[in-house]
Parts: C-alpha cells; sequence; structure tokens
C-alpha cells in the first residue's frame, strides 16, 4: 500500500486541502485493493483557512516515511515557509518520496531546493514573486501542472485537482483515473501544458459552436480528422478556427486531437486486448508505428509496456 502524506501547517486554505483529501484520502478500494493510506501530518493542531481547526494524524516527521507527499497551498507568502516543513519535506525527498505541491506550496519545494535548476509553476498570481524569490527556478505560468517524476508543482485552485488525479493515473491507470474524477464530477483529465488562464471558459453546451464541434471530433476519433475537416464542420476558415480554439481550451486543434486519441488509446489498452494495429485503427492513427511513436513521446513508454503496468487497474480485476 501506497502512504500519501498531506503537510499541513497553519493557515492552509480549504480548496487544495480539500483536493487532497478527497481524491486520496477516501477509501476507494473498490476501484483499486489496496488504495492509498493517507495521513495528515502537521505541527500539532492547526488552523484551517479562518474558520477550521485540524488535529493531525502525525507530525511531519512522519513525511519521511511517506511514499508521496503532498504540500498545499501557504497561507502567508510574505513570510518564508516553515523551517520545520521545509526541512521534513527536503528529507522526505531524499529519502525516496515523490513531493506534490499545489497551488503555491511551490514556494515550501523552492526553499527546500527540489525546484532549483528546474521548470515549475504556481498559481499565475504569484508566479512572478516565486520567480523573484528563487532565481534558480525556472517559473512557467501558463501551464496546469509540471511533472519532473519525483517532484511536480500545479497551479491553483482547480489545477491542484488535476495533478492529484494525474498521480492517480500515474499510479493506477487511466481508467481508475476517470473513475476517480467521474466520481468526483471533475473533468476526467486536462494536460499539465494547458493554459492556466483562457478567455473562454471551456463550453459544456453541446449547442456551442466549439462545444457541438469538440463533442462531434470525440465521435470520430477512429477517422484521420484534420483542422481542414474540423474548420468546415465549425464553419470557420482554418485561421479562425485555430484562434478560436487556442482561446477556448489553451491549445491548437491538432494538440487537442492527438491528446484525445492517446487518451483512447490509454483507456483500449487497459480494458481490452485489442491489438496494438487495431487501437492504432480505432483512435485514428492508422498504423501501429504510428501510435507507438506518439504513445512513446507523450506517456513516456511503449503501449505494450503500458498495458503490462496498468492491466492490474483494470476495475473488474481490483483486488
Amino acid at each position: 500500500m501506497s502512504l500519501v502524506a498531506l503537510a499541513v501547517t497553519p493557515g492552509v486554505p480549504h480548496f487544495e486541502l480539500a483536493a487532497a483529501c478527497d481524491v486520496f484520502g477516501v477509501d476507494r478500494s473498490d476501484l483499486v485493493d489496496p488504495w492509498y493510506e493517507f495521513t495528515v501530518c502537521a505541527p500539532g493542531t492547526v488552523p484551517v483557512g479562518d474558520r477550521f481547526r485540524l488535529e493531525p494524524d502525525a507530525g511531519l516527521d512522519r513525511l519521511v516515511d511517506a511514499d508521496t507527499v503532498i504540500v498545499p497551498a501557504c497561507a502567508d507568502l510574505d513570510a518564508d515557509p516553515p523551517a520545520e516543513l521545509v526541512d521534513a519535506v527536503r528529507a522526505a525527498h531524499e529519502a525516496g518520496a515523490r513531493v506534490a505541491s499545489l497551488c503555491t506550496g511551490a514556494f515550501v519545494l523552492a526553499a527546500a531546493g527540489l525546484l532549483d535548476g528546474r521548470r515549475a509553476t504556481t498559481h499565475w498570481l504569484h508566479a512572478g514573486a516565486l520567480a523573484e524569490r528563487y532565481p534558480e527556478v525556472e517559473v512557467d505560468p501558463d501551464v496546469l501542472y509540471v511533472d519532473h517524476g519525483t517532484v511536480l508543482t500545479s497551479a491553483g485552485k482547480a489545477a491542484a485537482m488535476d495533478l492529484c488525479l494525474h498521480l492517480v493515473r500515474l499510479d493506477h491507470g487511466s481508467a481508475i483515473a476517470n473513475e476517480v474524477a467521474r466520481r468526483l464530477v471533475v473533468p476526467p483529465h486536462r494536460a499539465g501544458g494547458q493554459a492556466q488562464f483562457v478567455t473562454t471558459p471551456l463550453p459544456e453546451r453541446r449547442d456551442h459552436p466549439l462545444g457541438a464541434l469538440l463533442a462531434w471530433a470525440m465521435e470520430r476519433l477512429d477517422q484521420p480528422l484534420t483542422v481542414e475537416d474540423l474548420a468546415r464542420r465549425a464553419n470557420m476558415s482554418s485561421r479562425h478556427l485555430a484562434r478560436v480554439f487556442t482561446d477556448v481550451t489553451g491549445t491548437t486543434p491538432l494538440r487537442w486531437l492527438l491528446t484525445q486519441r492517446i487518451h483512447r488509446a490509454q483507456g483500449l489498452l487497459e480494458t481490452t486486448d485489442d491489438t496494438i494495429g487495431a487501437i492504432a485503427a480505432a483512435t485514428g492513427m492508422g498504423t501501429d508505428a504510428t501510435l507507438r511513436r506518439h504513445f512513446n513521446r507523450t506517456v513516456g513508454v511503449p503501449p505494450d509496456t503500458y498495458r503490462r503496468t496498468f492491466r492490474s487497474a483494470r476495475p473488474d480485476r481490483a483486488g
């Protein structure tokens, strides 16, 4: 069983705390048995926001025993992060823990030296302060989260949930992460490179021109769709569609299509015995060589390796 430890300090905001608790702290052994072991670590009873008080399960020294350490947002960015928290996070990482920050928790990771020479993100409102205070960190204010394997950072609020689900996806596969997202009624996957802030909310109504287009495309991922096909369907020029698409989704039409094809391939690898060639056809990749190339580049492992790793994460095989 993997131990996830949530590091809490006085005044921690509610949302990031709740996101980690909902994803890792709720028993989901009906999906994967065992689920995570979850513990809240703090230096004694601490206030949460300005309304609640929290009794921790253990002190910050327990972080060193964790497989994954979650560092939620800081309460006071004008002051340096608490030294005992910084030391505990650094010790946990040195002991082999995967360390992930939510929102301004990145300031703690930076203070611990875990972000030196690395690209990292935080809430766009505080990205400038992070870059100024820790010049060795390459701060990217335009993404939802950044994954360096054992060190991960996310932007604020909803992006914290995105990163938590990303961790579940890494540990248990796409099907399990998608089911957790469905139970939490949140989007199942937003890529880390998606923009933090877009000028128009992602449309949910099918009668919105782009909302209808996305739904239409999702139903035809097995077809070799092009930008021209999407533009024709949306009754726009290709250039205008590209501008609208980037404004709405934070990415380009082709990048969005490739991401959706890869996600569909992940689900089929986890839940079917289809050959790589059949999955390539079902996802519009054409040939198994094309699927292997894009899958390996995007996911980081070949499709066969992904299937072997995550077959045990199928809901009908849980436990």
